[in-house]
């Protein structure tokens, strides 16, 4: 997935809101929390390195799961907080990738306050 579909994919999503920050890194968000990222960071999986890393919040079990996939490992500064990043553009489909996207989207939107909820229409 290039970052160009990362983003129209996020920007499909009810409620996101996107900014570019931490040295051009695309965040999208839901009630202000960050759900999703496509960057630079990582170390190199190969020396023709110029895909983007994406990253996403899981659930614990999918978090346990994908972190043992050749090619995704725990996110940097958010692996604490159940977050894995997809390092070589192989190591997952577009459609999975989506897929998790979904996840990530609801599980951040499921924290969100009742309150916040209804306003944001979620």
């Amino acid at each position: 997935m290039t970052r160009e579909d990362f983003d129209a994919y996020c920007a499909s999503l009810k409620s996101v809101t996107h900014v570019v920050q931490w040295g051009d890194a695309s965040v999208w968000k839901v009630g202000g929390k960050i759900f999703a990222i496509c960057s630079d960071w990582g170390p190199s999986t190969s020396d023709d390195d110029e895909h983007p890393k994406i990253s996403f919040k899981c659930s614990d079990l999918s978090y346990d799961i994908l972190r043992r996939q050749d090619g995704i490992v725990p996110a940097p500064y958010l692996a604490r907080a159940k977050w894995v990043q997809v390092q070589n553009p192989d190591a997952m489909s577009d459609d999975d990738l989506r897929g998790y996207i979904d996840d990530a989207h609801a599980l951040i939107s499921a924290k969100l306050t009742k309150a916040k909820r209804a306003e944001l229409e979620l």
